[in-house]
């Protein structure tokens, strides 16, 4: 190979599911010592193509070259052999088994009687873990781990594999600025050590700091190959979505009414929730904003009942509410779209049509059996409504694209018609286009009366979608601000606790792309 050959070359790739064109003829090269941003909307073919450079699925014609050599009968198994790593959106640890353990899965070569040194394997995952800038006990076991960890373990262990190649899906979709920038200055180490990165990212302010090029997929079709330096984020929207992007956060007339929601002196020790006191109306998108670790996931989790409160009151629409169980909390009228949907939002093995039902299953069933055509009936009106791009009803949530999924998620509690809906990070992981969708669509909701709290751990978000903004730090409520106070600045030092910030301390938590 010389230097000029290219370090994977696909030709001509094309590829279709239940006769939906995912890739057609579409061609990509990747460079050892390259990062190549490889970015669409959902559903553009960006997860299709990189299963078919892993040996995860095989294209239904094309030709794919690995180092100048064609790869025919392509599998994972060949793939792990050449140095072809992936690390994808949703991690896939097994939950069982400690984080030593699972960094170990495809690192270590044993015989079935061969002996395992524990201190070795501990060293060497307390190492990898301490590239990424991860203080997590190799002991752990994964299944305890949040998000953003989980995402940390499966980037070490792509990288004790020693790949050649690379794939990152949304690497950073759970992180907190300080490990995102860890995680930079791992990427520019394994590139200059001559790696080749696949870098797919929804956060285009990141390809201009760690990309060479990219290459936008619209439609399953390979639109532009071009250089970062000279491309602005604006030409990068138009070309993912073929159309001028006026703006992400539209604009809608608040009109608050009554108060639905109303938390009073509100604890959980097992959520780490502390006293908190808070209200949302009819008609009110309320903002939630923190750290990690700040502890608004955790709040959600115990209004819905997932860890009931130990002290304090919910009361929903002026009644007090007893929630001990998420069954009490629907019944009370409250949803939950929870962060990790493919954990806790959706079941991928199950068809588009029984997850938009499975809230309302008591209203679709008779004395003997579910009626099944009322569950067709519901499932393709919020498929039509939400426009979720689907082959078909019947297909598996699994073969839906990552913004797909989360419409699906969110369906299927706008079908049991909450008072109160929760959603946590209801755009993480999706692209600009899908993410303008969600927004108008929860501005829709808030409109037509119902009280929205909303989780999200990007600020632009949270400021261009919020008619008020809460702020919490170590399990509890420092501030809230009015849409007009709420200011990156103001956000920022509620949620460090009231300290006053400098102008460095400001910039280095400022969401990716924005200056103080």
């Amino acid at each position: 190979m010389t230097p000029e050959t290219p370090l994977l070359r696909a030709e001509r790739i094309s590829k279709s599911y239940d006769g939906v064109r995912a890739l057609r003829n579409v061609s990509f090269e990747l460079r050892a010592g390259e990062v190549h941003a490889l970015v669409g909307e959902n559903g553009a073919g960006k997860s299709t193509l990189t299963k078919i450079i892993t040996g995860a699925t095989q294209a239904d014609s094309g030709q794919l070259f690995f180092q100048d050599q064609l790869l025919e009968n392509h599998s994972t198994r060949a793939s792990v052999a050449l140095g072809i790593a992936a690390i994808y959106q949703q991690p896939a640890l097994f939950p069982a088994l400690s984080v030593a353990e699972n960094i170990a899965l495809g690192l270590e070569e044993r015989s079935l009687w061969s002996r395992v040194d524990w201190n070795a394997r501990r060293t060497r995952a307390r190492q990898l873990l301490s590239k990424v800038g991860a203080t997590i006990d190799p002991n752990a076991e994964a299944a305890i781990l949040s998000m953003p960890e989980q995402q940390l373990v499966e980037i070490a262990r792509a990288i004790g594999a020693q790949a050649k190649l690379l794939i990152m899906d949304e690497p950073t979709a759970s992180l907190s600025e300080r490990e995102t920038k860890n995680l930079y200055q791992v990427i520019r180490q394994l590139r200059e050590q001559g790696v080749g990165i696949i870098y797919i990212s929804h956060r285009l302010e990141e390809l201009t700091k760690l990309a060479d090029r990219v290459t936008v997929l619209r439609d399953g079709e390979v639109i532009e190959t071009r250089p970062i330096p000279g491309t602005t984020r604006e030409q990068l929207i138009q070309l993912m979505v073929g159309r001028e992007l006026s703006t992400v956060f539209p604009k809608r007339a608040s009109k608050a009414g009554d108060v639905a929601l109303e938390l009073r002196n509100l604890c959980c020790q097992a959520t780490g929730v502390k006293d908190v006191n808070l209200s949302v109306r009819r008609g009110e998108i309320v903002g939630l904003a923190g750290l990690v670790g700040a502890g608004r996931t955790g709040l959600a989790r115990t209004v819905f009942g997932l860890q009931p409160p130990d002290l304090g009151e919910i009361r929903v629409v002026g009644k007090s509410a007893r929630i001990a169980c998420p069954a009490d909390a629907i019944g009370c009228g409250i949803a939950y779209v929870p962060e990790d949907r493919l954990r806790h939002g959706v079941i991928p093995e199950l068809p588009v049509s029984s997850n938009v039902t499975l809230a309302i299953l008591d209203r679709l069933s008779g004395r003997v059996s579910l009626d099944y055509s009322a569950e067709i009936r519901v499932a393709a009106e919020y498929v039509r409504r939400l426009r979720i791009k689907t082959a078909s009803i019947h297909s598996p949530v699994a073969s839906l694209s990552g913004g797909n999924q989360q419409k699906v998620a969110l369906s299927r509690w706008l079908a049991a018609s909450p008072v109160v809906l929760i959603l946590d990070e209801p755009t993480q992981g999706v692209d600009v286009g899908a993410k303008a969708e969600i927004h108008g669509l929860i501005g829709e909701l808030a409109s037509n009366g119902m009280a929205v709290l909303m989780i999200s751990s990007e600020l632009p978000e949270i400021i261009g979608m919020s008619d008020r903004v809460v702020v919490m730090q170590a399990g509890t409520i420092t501030g809230i601000l009015e849409r007009a106070e709420a200011t990156q600045e103001a956000i920022l030092s509620l949620a460090l606790g009231h300290r006053a910030l400098d102008h460095a301390t400001i910039s280095e938590h400022l969401p990716r792309g924005y200056q103080a």
